[in-house]
């Protein structure tokens, strides 16, 4: 099982400690990328694919644990 079908797999079960860098790396895996806005964009994310499909996401601080509602709000735009 490769790294990206591993880390799918634990998205898919919504764990309560899925960190924001794994949801970058995952994200990357479907062709978005972050849209730094501004010199400080602060807490507040964009990602984007290359169709202009748009994620907007607060960078959870400090502890870098994704919130449910984060994690499904990922899973309905990816459609999985």
């Amino acid at each position: 099982m490769s790294k990206k079908e591993k880390l799918l797999e634990r998205f898919l079960t919504q764990p309560k400690d899925f960190h924001y860098d794994e949801m970058v790396k995952l994200l990357g895996y479907y062709g978005f990328e972050e849209i730094k806005k501004g010199k400080t964009s602060g807490s507040r994310v964009k990602f984007e694919n290359e169709s202009g499909v748009p994620i907007m996401l607060h960078k959870p601080h400090p502890s870098g644990i994704m919130k449910a509602y984060q994690l499904k709000q990922v899973k309905e735009v990816l459609d999985l």
